[in-house]
C-alpha cells in the first residue's frame, strides 16, 4: 500500500485528486490543508465547494478508511508520494514570490523520507522547479522530483482526471518513470516533457484562453459603441464556418488562474509578452465597460439588481470574479445595488425574488442556468455582456429548398444558434 500526501489537500485541485487516487487500488490518501474548518468538514464526508459526482466517492473513500483530511504536517514524512497542489505565491501585483516558495519547499523536502517522491501539482513560475531540484542535491536528501501540472476545469474532475493526458516532466529518467506510471494508474496516456516546458505549458494554456476571451471582449465593446448588435454579428458569421468554431462568446474573464497565469508570462519575458498585457487590459475594462452601458440613465436613482456573482458558471467560486468589480461601480453610482447568486454562500446576497422585484437595471454577472428563462418587466434596463438571454433581432438564415420543394421556394429561419 502506498501512501499518498496531498499538501493543500482541501482545495480544488487537491481534494478532487485526493478522493480519486483513493478509489485505486493500493493507494492510501492523506489531504493536508490548513483550514481546520476545512478538514473537519471533508472528514465528515461533505465537499467544501461544488464539483460533480465526487461526494458520493469522498464518504465511500472514508468508509474504506482509504481517505482523511488532516492538518498535521508528520504525515508529510511517512508518505512514498507527496504532492503539492501550493502554486507560487504571487504579490497583489501577481510578481511571483520565490523566497516564499523556496521556504515552502525546503520544509517539505526536509520532512520526506529518503525514496520518496514529490510532484508539483499546481502551476509553477518558469524555473522554480528546476529551483526545488537545486536545493534537493544541495541538501543531500534522496528524493525524486517530478512537474505535473494539473489541467482539470473546475466541477469536472472526476471526468477528465481519469480522460486526459497526464503531463509529467522530471530532471533524471528514474524520476520520469516513477512518475509516468504513477499517472498510467489513472489515466490512458502520460506525455513526458522537460520541467520547463510543463511549467511554461500550463501557463499558456490559461494564458491562451485568456486571450480568446479579450478577441471577443474587445469586438463586443467596439460593435456596441458603433451601434451594431455583437451577438447578432456573431451568431451570423459563426454559423456553420469551422475557421470560427473556437471563437468564445464576450463574458467576464476571471477565476484564480487565467489573469495570474497571463501576468506570470507577462513577468517572465520581462514584460514582453504584449499580447498578454493588452488581453488584461481588455478583459478588466470590461465591468467599467457595463457602467458606460448605463451613462444614458440616471443611474444615481435607480437599483441594480446583479445575477451570479461566481466566477463560472454553475460554480460556487467567487476567486476574482469580476461580478465583484461591477457590483463596486454600481456601490459607487447607482442607488442601491442587489447581489444574488444560487450557488454563492455569501451574507451580501439577496434571494433571486428579491433581486427581480426591487431592480431598475439587472446586469448578468454569471450566466447560471437557473437564470435562463427568466423575465423582466419591460421597464427594467438589461445588460448582457454574455448574450445569454434569447437575441430580440436575431439574423435571417435562407435555407436552401429540398429536392421536394418547389425551386424557387426558401425557408427562413431566425433561429437562435447559440
Amino acid at each position: 500500500m502506498s501512501k499518498i500526501v496531498i499538501i493543500g489537500g482541501c482545495g480544488h485541485v487537491g481534494l478532487p485528486f485526493g478522493v480519486v487516487l483513493a478509489g485505486l487500488e493500493g493507494f492510501e490518501v492523506a489531504c493536508l490543508d490548513v483550514d481546520q474548518s476545512k478538514v473537519d468538514q471533508v472528514n465528515s464526508g461533505v465537499m467544501p465547494f461544488l464539483e460533480v459526482g465526487i461526494e458520493p466517492l469522498l464518504k465511500e473513500a472514508l468508509l474504506r478508511k482509504k481517505f482523511r483530511a488532516t492538518t498535521d504536517v508528520i504525515e508529510v514524512g511517512t508518505a512514498d508520494i507527496v504532492i503539492t497542489v501550493i502554486g507560487t505565491p504571487v504579490d497583489r501585483y501577481q510578481a511571483p514570490l520565490l523566497q516564499d516558495l523556496n521556504e515552502h519547499a525546503d520544509a517539505t523536502i526536509n520532512r520526506m523520507k529518503d525514496g520518496a517522491m514529490l510532484i508539483l501539482r499546481s502551476t509553477l513560475y518558469p524555473g522554480t522547479s528546476k529551483m526545488v531540484y537545486d536545493r534537493i542535491q544541495r541538501l543531500n536528501h534522496k528524493v525524486h522530483l517530478a512537474v505535473c501540472p494539473e489541467r482539470i476545469a473546475e466541477g469536472k474532475a472526476l471526468e477528465e482526471l481519469t480522460t486526459l493526458p497526464q503531463i509529467v516532466g522530471a530532471f533524471d529518467d528514474e524520476s520520469m518513470d516513477k512518475a509516468s506510471q504513477f499517472f498510467m494508474r489513472i489515466t490512458k496516456s502520460v506525455i513526458q516533457v522537460t520541467p520547463l516546458e510543463a511549467e511554461i505549458g500550463k501557463l499558456l494554456v490559461n494564458a491562451w484562453r485568456y486571450l480568446n476571451f479579450a478577441v471577443s471582449n474587445q469586438m463586443y465593446m467596439m460593435c456596441t459603441k458603433s451601434g451594431v448588435d455583437f451577438y447578432r454579428m456573431y451568431d451570423a458569421f459563426k454559423k456553420d464556418y469551422p475557421r470560427m468554431s473556437s471563437l468564445p462568446t464576450a463574458g467576464f474573464a476571471a477565476g484564480p488562474c487565467l489573469l495570474k497565469d497571463t501576468l506570470q508570462l507577462c513577468a517572465f519575458s520581462n514584460n514582453q509578452f504584449f499580447f498578454g498585457n493588452s488581453a488584461v487590459l481588455v478583459n478588466e475594462s470590461l465591468p467599467n465597460f457595463v457602467l458606460e452601458q448605463l451613462a444614458d440613465i440616471d443611474l444615481a436613482n435607480k437599483r441594480v439588481a446583479i445575477l451570479g456573482t461566481a466566477f463560472k458558471p454553475e460554480s460556487d467560486d467567487i476567486r476574482d470574479s469580476l461580478a465583484y468589480k461591477v457590483r463596486k461601480l454600481m456601490c459607487i453610482y447607482a442607488k442601491e445595488v442587489f447581489c444574488t447568486d444560487p450557488y454563492v454562500d455569501d451574507p451580501r446576497l439577496v434571494p433571486l425574488d428579491t433581486a427581480l422585484a426591487n431592480a431598475d437595471v439587472i446586469i448578468l454577472g454569471t450566466p447560471h442556468k437557473v437564470y435562463k428563462d427568466l423575465t423582466f418587466r419591460k421597464e427594467v434596463r438589461v445588460v448582457d455582456v454574455w448574450g445569454f438571454w434569447q437575441l430580440q433581432n436575431p439574423p435571417v438564415f435562407l435555407t436552401a429548398p429540398d429536392s421536394e420543394s418547389e425551386p424557387e421556394s426558401y425557408a427562413l429561419s431566425q433561429e437562435k444558434i447559440r
